[in-house]
């Protein structure tokens, strides 16, 4: 088989737009060229790779298949261009990255800031997803790298450990739950709750554990920073489960008061998760070891 990477570049465009017309504009196609291109990918497939009819296209389970090759081999495409690409420094790349919450609005930006510094020729595109989108962000190549914590059902995937944190509950100084050694998820949601931002991984992740128990999160406001909910929090606005990290870092036990939670998902296994790691551009890799120091969270 003969791919053209003009071919997998377009079927990528028919897959992100809502309809061949909108596909063909950004591909700089007639429509009619679309349509003979398309037609030559699924006759050397012999395989149909989209339903067609008067509402427009639908990817069919093999054009699902096809896109999810073309979007790795075009991203190695792009790899491969930046590496080769002359820059002063001799050192330019892009790297995707799709992370939880905690990644994005903890740990990562001091990471991110230290290695830009040091790698002027490197631009980073990092991304708030959820769990199961960025598994499948790096299953599919949307993604260069992905960033969990928890569990993750992907053997697909190479999985990196860095570091391990656990969730912990904080609530105000003179809270009735303040002298309790350990407090059930179940018990703390009796009281308002301060949560990240809709859409949060660990909004999603605490609302999937109090549905199994037949209840619900009682939000009270939501946040973009656990350092805002701690904040919230010490002023007597309700309570709030966080990182440990994060909530030492507030000064917790001055400002106000950690519990530990009895639930058995509390301790959290960061993971790096590639396709594979010998196929990223070698600014990615530099990047992964940063984030395994010893100096990282």
């Amino acid at each position: 088989m003969h791919f053209d990477l003009a071919d997998l570049r377009l079927f990528i465009h028919i897959a992100e737009s809502p309809s061949l017309t909108q596909a063909a504009k950004r591909a700089h196609l007639s429509l009619a060229a679309v349509s003979v291109r398309i037609k030559a990918l699924e006759n050397q497939l012999n395989t149909r790779l989209l339903y067609r009819d008067s509402r427009g296209v639908e990817i069919t389970p093999a054009g699902q298949k096809l896109l999810q090759h073309a979007r790795v081999i075009m991203r190695q495409v792009d790899h491969l261009k930046h590496d080769f690409q002359e820059q002063s420094d001799g050192d330019a790349g892009h790297i995707r990255i799709f992370a939880n919450t905690t990644a994005v609005t903890e740990f990562m930006p001091d990471i991110l800031a230290q290695f830009l510094s040091g790698h002027p020729g490197v631009t980073v595109d990092l991304q708030e997803r959820l769990t199961r989108d960025i598994v499948r962000g790096v299953l599919d190549g949307t993604t260069d790298l992905g960033i969990v914590a928890g569990p993750v059902d992907a053997p697909e995937l190479q999985t990196i450990h860095f570091s391990t944190d656990r969730l912990v509950l904080v609530v105000p100084n003179g809270h009735p739950l303040q002298d309790q050694d350990k407090v059930k998820l179940a018990d703390a949601v009796r009281y308002p709750f301060i949560t990240m931002h809709e859409g949060s991984t660990l909004v999603a992740f605490l609302r999937d554990q109090l549905e199994r128990i037949g209840q619900r999160l009682p939000q009270r406001i939501q946040l973009y920073s656990f350092d805002s909910i701690c904040r919230m929090v010490q002023a007597g606005v309700g309570v709030g489960v966080i990182p440990d990290s994060a909530a030492r870092r507030y000064g917790a036990d001055t400002t106000l008061r950690v519990v530990e939670l009895d639930e058995p998902w509390v301790v959290r296994e960061r993971k790096l998760l590639v396709r594979d790691i010998d196929a990223l551009p070698g600014c990615a890799r530099e990047l992964i070891e940063q984030i395994q120091s010893p100096r990282a969270p």
